[in-house]
């Protein structure tokens, strides 16, 4: 009868008097889960602050005088961001929108210095931007890797909005291959969706995972919504700041045009076995773009570009890619009831065209 007793007490689902099973979970236990918790984001956010920044923007703006005599006389804006630096050599990877025509450019380190930057070069169509400054002794954050992210993963976003102090705040990674629309109006692929707050002034900031490698830069933010936050994936950026750094830019193609996606008409589909129901209506050329020389006219509705179908403008943008410059692609297009193949060359892109 002892055994039995002692047996009773030392099963995990022994009940109480009241014959509810017995609550295993103790306050130590839920102590230890939040101390872990803790030290993830503690330790994740250790490594990396030292390599995020505080960036200062001067632009130079016009405004007007007394109406009376309506002159513009310059005048200069001031806006900041975040960024983090990513080479022991001074490279500074941040947001686009943060340092996109900047007359002058302040970087303030976390222990306080400030330093000009340069601006290297900023690609809209991303929203990233390189900087550099000459300072010594730089602490480079480590860049992990977008493959090895998973949905419900913790991740740490940091920024430093106001130079004072950096700033944390802690999620998860909500979805993964969302698409966001760039200030150009490209879409942005393979954008990281997280429930980890983005505060003002952290915009350009790293997301990172608790290794404290960096999995993301922080680009954007809902405002209608709560909690939903947008990170740039970093093999983007890594792709993206390679040819900033090679070039001062990202070389995209373009056909040069502007257009507006509209529904095909069903008989039309049929007719031709098309594998789109939709494609791009062309509305106006730039100059004597390409897709003017190959014989496009306004009207036409692209369905077809490089042997690949075309249902709408951010399919023919995705195609439009580097190593399309001067090389002849397929451009079809439905023109009234005909189908016609037409060879395009594409040119370097040039900014808002297609």
């Amino acid at each position: 009868m002892r055994q039995e007793v002692e047996l009773l007490e030392n099963n995990s689902f022994a009940q109480d008097g009241r014959g509810v099973p017995a609550n295993t979970s103790s306050p130590d236990s839920e102590a230890e889960l939040l101390d872990a918790y803790s030290r993830a984001v503690i330790t994740a956010a250790e490594k990396v602050s030292p390599s995020v920044v505080y960036i200062e923007v001067r632009q130079r703006t016009r405004g007007r005088d007394d109406a009376r005599r309506a002159r513009r006389t310059p005048r200069e804006a001031r806006g900041s961001g975040s960024g983090f630096i990513f080479t022991p050599d001074g490279f500074v990877l941040t947001n686009s929108h943060v340092v996109h025509d900047a007359a002058k450019i302040e970087v303030m380190l976390s222990d306080g210095h400030k330093y000009e930057a340069e601006l290297i070069g900023d690609d809209p169509d991303t929203d990233l931007a390189v900087i550099r400054i000459n300072a010594p002794n730089l602490v480079p954050a480590h860049l992990g890797e977008a493959q090895k992210i998973r949905v419900g993963q913790l991740v740490v976003a940091i920024g430093n909005p106001y130079g004072f102090q950096y700033t944390v705040t802690a999620g998860v990674v909500s979805a993964l291959g969302r698409s966001l629309r760039a200030q150009s109006g490209r879409l942005m692929d393979d954008v990281i969706q997280t429930d980890a707050a983005l505060n003002p002034g952290n915009s350009g900031g790293p997301l990172v995972n608790s290794r404290g490698e960096v999995i993301g830069v922080n680009t954007a933010m809902i405002l209608p919504a709560q909690g939903i936050c947008f990170a740039t994936s970093i093999d983007t950026a890594k792709f993206v700041a390679s040819r900033l750094i090679r070039d001062g830019k990202v070389s995209r193609s373009y056909i040069g045009l502007a257009g507006q996606n509209v529904p095909l008409p069903r008989r039309i589909v049929r007719y031709y076995n098309l594998p789109v129901e939709s494609g791009i209506m062309i509305i106006s050329y730039d100059g004597d773009s390409p897709a003017r020389k190959a014989g496009a006219l306004e009207g036409d509705i692209i369905v077809g570009f490089a042997d690949r179908p075309i249902a709408g403008i951010d399919e023919l943008h995705k195609l439009l890619t580097e190593d399309r410059i001067g090389h002849k692609s397929s451009l079809v297009v439905i023109r009234g009831t005909e189908k016609l193949s037409l060879e395009v060359v594409p040119e370097e892109s040039q900014s808002g065209m297609k």
